[in-house]
């Protein structure tokens, strides 16, 4: 089968791609850079800009189906910039299915989407918890709007679905364990709050797991057709003892020091003023949306994805954590 794959250079992206080859599928990816690791796996790169409508519709023909997993991501950045990867680009996926007869949609979302301060969530599901309100980060905002286009699109021509993978880490990822390393080995990583709350995460091979099985399932009518998905380890843990995990596999020093979330929500206000005011690059170090998802305990339930499409993880957090370990000597 051709599949198309959005943001196949990305972790979660590259990880698709290997395992819809290894499945014996013809991939192709659209991404706004080129890979040199693609190229070893034989998939096939197309370069553009999702926001780019033509673009986007030209790269699909072809296709049979598709995995939207391509968007642009942080706590940080112009609401411009997030609408027109997120939404507009979203908009464009869905277009192009249409306009090539495209049938099955596979979209990656995020629990961010069901965000509200600092509400806790426990053993939650997409029928449980609703949609987020009041966000304070452009990134949820725009990931709702589009996971509701996503599922709204749901018929019988074309079938979709949503996942929401938490906090994806593993070997190869570029992006929260480099961070985490940089500010511990820097000393300056703390626990918003005691670090005792809960929160789910996702190894990288169960996250591409979950694609692949809902992939298999999804058809018009299918139980998970026009449905989000919470997706994670299912193993719920204490922050601290998550951090702490990834630190250790990675060599990095463990951290124990905390600061008060009224404290961490107050840098967050004065390092967006900041951020606002000068022409500060990158994004800031706090902010009132990131203090708010680390002090929250959020764990969801598996079940409904295990009852809809089979998805039970398969690589448990420690041995994630001893593969992680292995891979950075």
């Amino acid at each position: 089968m051709k599949i198309l794959v959005t943001g196949g250079g990305g972790f979660l992206g590259q990880a698709l791609c290997h395992g819809l080859v290894a499945r014996g599928h013809e991939v192709t990816s659209f991404n706004r850079g080129h890979y040199l690791a693609l190229d070893a796996l034989g998939v096939r790169q197309i370069a553009g800009d999702l926001a780019d409508r033509d673009a986007v519709i030209a790269a699909f023909a072809g296709a049979d189906a598709v995995f939207h997993n391509a968007a642009k991501a942080g706590t940080w950045g112009s609401y411009d910039s997030y609408h027109r990867a997120n939404v507009i680009g979203t908009r464009n996926v869905l277009d192009a299915c249409r306009a090539h007869g495209i049938g099955r949609l596979v979209y990656t979302s995020t629990p961010s989407v069901t965000h509200r301060a600092t509400h806790p969530v426990e053993g939650g599901t997409a029928d449980s918890v609703a949609y987020g309100e009041g966000f304070k980060a452009p990134y949820a905002t725009t990931k709702t709007i589009a996971e509701k286009a996503v599922l709204a699109a749901n018929d019988a021509a074309l079938a979709t679905v949503a996942l929401r993978p938490r906090l994806i880490w593993g070997p190869g990822d570029n992006n929260l364990l480099p961070r985490l390393v940089e500010r511990a080995n820097a000393g300056r990583l703390r626990f918003v709050g005691d670090g005792n709350n809960q929160v789910d995460s996702t190894y990288i091979d169960n996250a591409a797991q979950a694609h692949f099985d809902a992939f298999e399932h999804l058809a018009p009518g299918a139980a998970c057709a026009g449905r989000a998905y919470f997706i994670s380890n299912g193993e719920p843990q204490r922050m601290r003892e998550l951090v702490n995990g990834l630190l250790q596999a990675a060599g990095a020093p463990l951290v124990n020091k905390t600061i008060p979330f009224g404290v961490a929500y107050a840098v967050g206000v004065l390092c967006e003023g900041l951020w606002h005011m000068l022409p500060l690059g990158g994004e800031p170090p706090m902010t009132r949306f990131l203090a708010e998802q680390l002090v929250t305990t959020h764990w969801y339930s598996m079940e409904p994805a295990r009852r809809d499409f089979g998805y039970v993880p398969k690589v448990s957090s420690a041995e994630g954590l001893a593969r992680l370990h292995a891979s950075l000597q």
